[in-house]
Formats: C-alpha cells, structure tokens, sequence
C-alpha cells in the first residue's frame, strides 16, 4: 500500500468539534516533512481553504511525494475552471497530480453553493468526460466538441489554450460511498475516494463489485484501479492517551452515521437502527447525546483503535488487499511521537 499524510501533518480527529483550521503559512514545511518521514503522498480537502492552492504551495516544496486533492467539490466549479487548475498543477508537480472530486451532498449544492441538483452520478460522469475533452483538446491541440446531458462544450481558442505537458496522464479519483458512484468511478475514473465509514467488509462486498461493473462496462482492466482508504483511527503512545482519542473517534462514528446518505454502509455492517436513531438525535440537534450510542462492537467495526506499537499491524491487517493507497495520521507534539511516525510508516509500506 501506499501511504498517504493528510495536511496539515499531526491534526487529530476532532470529533465532532470544528477542525482547527490549517496553518496556509506551513504548508510547505508539512509537505517537506511528510516528505522526509517517509509518506509517498499527501493529501488535501476541501474545507476551509482552497485545495488547490494548498498543493500547488506542497509542489513547490517537494520533489517526490504524490499530491491529491481528497478530495475537491466538482459540481460548484465549471469543468473548464478545474481542468486548468489540475492542469496547471500537473505541470507545477511535474506530473505528480492527482484529481480527487467529490459531489457533495444535495443541501450543500443547493443552499451553500447556489446551484440546482441533479442526480450526482450522472453529473459526475459527464463532469469526468468534459474534464478529459478539455485535455486532450491542449494536449493534442484537437476540436474541442464535448456534448452531454449537462454540458455542451465546443469552444476553445488559441489564446486560453495551454502549453502540453510532459506527462499529461493526469489521473481523477472519485469520492464514492454507494454502489452507482463507484460503478461510475469504474467506468470513467482512475480510482476511488472511499469515506472513511467504508469498512472492509462493505469494500469487499460493495464498492469493488460495483467499481468492477462499471470497468467492465468500460472494458477496462483494475489493473491500476486506486482504491484509497481514509480510516478512522485512535491511536497513542500508551492506553491512558489512547482514552481521549477512543472519544473523539466515537463521536465521528457517531456523527457519520447521523448522515442519511451514508446509511448502506452502516446497513452493511449490521448498525442500521443505531444509524437511525443517530438521525434523529442530529435532526433534533442533540449532538451531545450522540456518542453514546455508539458501543464498543460498532466501534471497532468503523475505527482502528490501538497504541503507536499496535497500530500498523492492526491496519494492514485489515486493509491488506482491499487498498492501494491508505490515509494515516498521528499526534505529532513531540520527538518521540515523529519517532513512532517514522517506524509506523516503515511498517505499514513493508512489502
């Protein structure tokens, strides 16, 4: 497996508490660290800061980590607008760019972005296909004549037209939980964003199915395919630290279970009616009563919960075969927490 660090390096789950927000001034130290510690990649969503500003400071500061955005909000931005920003990180990177897109939930498109909904996998699909066109239209200075259900794109002239790249295989990842948007990653994609609520169970009995059904409808090998895995973790030095970390996890469990579109993945696994009456304490906006809900066997079927010395067996044991690439991140405060990093990551990428 690959393994990739979440910027900025060191931020824990904050459960269901506001995420402190990332530092844009140390982006380029964080990339240079996760550099030096051993990571092959790193990582950026789209929350509080424009992912890819974040990475294009992370290019610059790097030689060879890969940069994925983990991922970024499609539908709010024209095709044309992110075909030129993934364009002209490829070429800052010097190809080592990955395109993660998400479609975000109908509330945040409808009410945070102003747009209307339509049905996301549909959409996406033809959001991948006007990116691709664009592409290949400056790679190969070819008509630009893309027609879809959402977008008729057929103009392009010289001077909006950039310079080809050197490697101009600029790879797309979709954020994908149910089982259409990852048949639609199959078909049109180069892998899968999986949320951090897919366990191994639902990965191997739902999301690489439904991705195998659309490559296959695109005769297309897995070959390549990326399947890469975001888990909640707990983890500390020692089983008192581990205590808090237990907490905040339990209440993103909790609080992703709350989350009607995440529902099959909870319903997979056994924890339905607990999913449900999570959905209620959150529409009643009982937030603190939430965590409770949430026992030790539902627990440990969405976390990975164990000390520095634990952890890394713990997750290849569980995601060995299931995942290309895997998402991890610690507490890093003091030396021999960067100690424990370095020997975690060393772990985790043996062969």
């Amino acid at each position: 497996m690959k393994i990739e660090g979440l910027l900025p390096l060191g931020r824990l789950d904050p459960g269901v508490r506001a995420a402190a927000p990332l530092d844009i001034g140390r982006v380029a130290d964080d990339a240079r660290r996760a550099e030096e510690l051993g990571y092959d990649g790193v990582l950026t969503e789209e929350t509080k800061d424009d992912p890819f500003i974040v990475l294009a400071l992370a290019a610059q500061a790097t030689s060879r980590v890969t940069l994925a955005t983990a991922v970024a909000v499609a539908f709010p931005r024209s095709p044309a607008i992110t075909a030129m920003s993934a364009w002209t990180l490829a070429r800052l990177s010097k190809g080592r760019f990955t395109l993660g897109l998400g479609s975000q939930v109908r509330g945040h498109i409808e009410r945070r972005f102003g747009l209307g909904w339509s049905a996301p996998g549909p959409w996406l699909r033809d959001y991948v296909g006007a990116l691709r066109a664009i592409w290949a239209s400056w790679q190969h200075g070819t008509k630009l004549d893309y027609r879809s259900e959402h977008y008729t794109l057929n103009l392009m002239v010289p001077l909006f037209a950039p310079a080809p790249l050197d490697r101009p295989d600029i790879k797309i990842e979709l954020a994908a939980v149910n089982p259409y948007m990852c048949q639609v990653a199959g078909e049109v994609a180069d892998g899968i964003r999986a949320h951090p609520v897919a366990t191994p169970r639902y990965l191997r009995e739902v999301m690489w199915p439904a991705a195998k059904k659309g490559m296959a409808k695109a005769a297309r090998g897995d070959a390549d395919f990326a399947m890469c895995v975001m888990p909640l973790v707990a983890t500390a030095a020692d089983r008192a630290g581990l205590a808090e970390r237990i907490q905040d996890v339990r209440a993103r469990v909790a609080f992703y279970a709350s989350t009607p579109t995440y529902l099959a993945a909870f319903e997979t696994d056994g924890h339905a009616e607990t999913a449900k009456q999570l959905q209620a304490l959150a529409r009643a906006q009982r937030w603190e009563e939430m965590p409770a809900l949430v026992d030790d066997a539902m627990l440990d079927t969405y976390a990975v919960i164990g000390t520095y010395d634990e952890i890394a067996e713990k997750l290849r044991a569980r995601y060995s075969g299931l995942a290309t690439h895997l998402e991890f991140t610690m507490a890093l405060a003091t030396p021999g927490e960067v100690d424990a990093l370095r020997a975690i990551l060393a772990e985790l990428k043996r062969p």
